[in-house]
């Protein structure tokens, strides 16, 4: 006759076991969250190519309403804070591109409606570079930029 103990074990074990496998085969993975990466912009290799994989154009309208902050002088590239707010309304994406990297384009963010258009990161500089934020708000895309350098490498320094 087998306790009561070991039969809990033993079905918890099995659970357990399910739930691995399931999540080892990929079965549980935020698909809707998958189903939006874009590897493509994320490869391209200059600034022009990462802004029409992501905006269509490289002709965005400057903006006094977007804030981006990031400091004047990056002691460390392999991290640096940056931040971006849009106050526009209808606000659908924020994209952050650092000119001077090999991949330019460094974070992408889909906004649902409603949602506070901020995000908030830390990328890698390997030089020192302007970094621009791009905003796309009622089907128009709008951008600011400020030069950011860097006194330690971070993309291969």
């Amino acid at each position: 006759m087998i306790s009561t103990k070991r039969r809990v074990f033993l079905k918890g074990t099995l659970a357990a076991g399910t739930v691995g496998a399931a999540v080892g085969a990929g079965l549980l993975a935020p698909s809707k969250l998958l189903a939006a990466w874009s590897a493509d912009m994320f490869d391209t290799e200059s600034m022009e190519d990462a802004m029409n994989a992501v905006a269509g154009t490289t002709d965005m309208q400057q903006s006094d309403d977007i804030d981006l902050s990031a400091p004047e002088i990056a002691e460390n590239g392999a991290v640096v804070p940056i931040s971006v707010e849009a106050h526009m309304d209808n606000v659908e994406e924020i994209a952050v591109f650092a000119e001077a990297n090999n991949r330019s384009l460094t974070g992408r963010y889909v906004f649902a409606s409603g949602a506070k258009p901020k995000a908030s990161m830390r990328i890698r500089l390997g030089d020192t570079s302007d970094v621009i934020a791009a905003v796309k708000a009622d089907g128009n895309w709008y951008m600011t930029s400020r030069n950011v350098e860097v006194t330690v490498g971070g993309c291969g320094g």
